[in-house]
């Protein structure tokens, strides 16, 4: 493998600021969306979440009216029973006989009165479960409404920034392979490390960008001298000197404002 150009220290500065300068710009991109992505994946959950509680209540109901219909048809059964005894008993030998279809018969017809309690209890878990139904349909088609105004939302965002920030992402692979891969990663994971992701700062009134600790004046004439990298001892960040950060800055707006 052919071994990268070795670059000077200000090159290697330069480079560095110019892929914070980047990265920062796919940072402002990303936050436009705000909470946009997570609130539609939300939402998306929340949909399928109410269908297959729709789905459940149908089969339900569904369940309930198979019952009906089972003790519906056991009580016809259980009537033609009852009068096929009943005529029996118009031919009965004896008393003994008569009273046993009488028990028969009383016994049927205490089946058909629990038949039709279930009945009822069902025909009242259907009332019941169709309100719920009702309710949750009409909550899945406001969420809906809500998710599909979030995705337009969104969409619109993504329409706006996508070509801009695939363009920025690949720039910022590009200047990766500026930069030896030691300096990569320390960037990488002193980006990640902070809350606003910047891993290169400059020297703002004798402090670090984002820092209140002082760098002390030799400290300074060194980042200036631009002949070693050189890291804030508090944070950890890569410091540059102002005017080399105020140069790139103007010739990245440049570059951005053709991306």
């Amino acid at each position: 493998m052919a071994k990268k150009k070795e670059i000077s220290v200000e090159q290697k500065l330069r480079a560095l600021y110019d892929l914070q300068l980047v990265d920062s710009r796919i940072d402002e991109i990303k936050n436009m969306r705000g909470e946009l992505p997570l609130e539609v994946e939300d939402l998306e959950d929340e949909v399928v979440g109410l269908n297959k509680r729709i789905d459940k209540i149908k089969a339900s109901l569904d369940n309930i009216e198979e019952e009906i219909k089972s003790k519906k048809l056991f009580i016809k059964e259980t009537e033609d029973r009852i009068k096929k005894y009943k005529k029996q008993q118009e031919n009965v030998r004896n008393n003994r006989e008569f009273d046993a279809l009488s028990k028969e018969v009383e016994y049927l017809e205490l089946e058909i009165e629990l038949a039709e309690k279930h009945i009822k209890e069902f025909y009242a878990q259907t009332e019941h479960k169709q309100e719920v139904l009702e309710q949750t349909e009409a909550k899945l088609e406001d969420r809906q409404v809500h998710l599909d105004h979030k995705k337009s939302e969104l969409k619109n965002i993504l329409k706006e920034t996508e070509k801009e920030e695939k363009a920025l992402e690949k720039e910022s692979e590009k200047l990766k392979t500026k930069i030896e891969e030691r300096l990569v990663k320390a960037y990488e994971r002193i980006r990640n490390s902070v809350k606003n992701g910047l891993a290169v700062v400059t020297i703002e009134r004798g402090a670090s960008g984002g820092s209140f600790f002082t760098i002390p004046p030799q400290v300074q004439v060194e980042i200036a001298g631009r002949r070693k990298i050189m890291t804030d001892e508090h944070s950890g960040r890569i410091l540059v000197d102002q005017e080399l950060a105020q140069e790139e800055e103007d010739r990245m707006q440049k570059i951005f404002k053709k991306l």
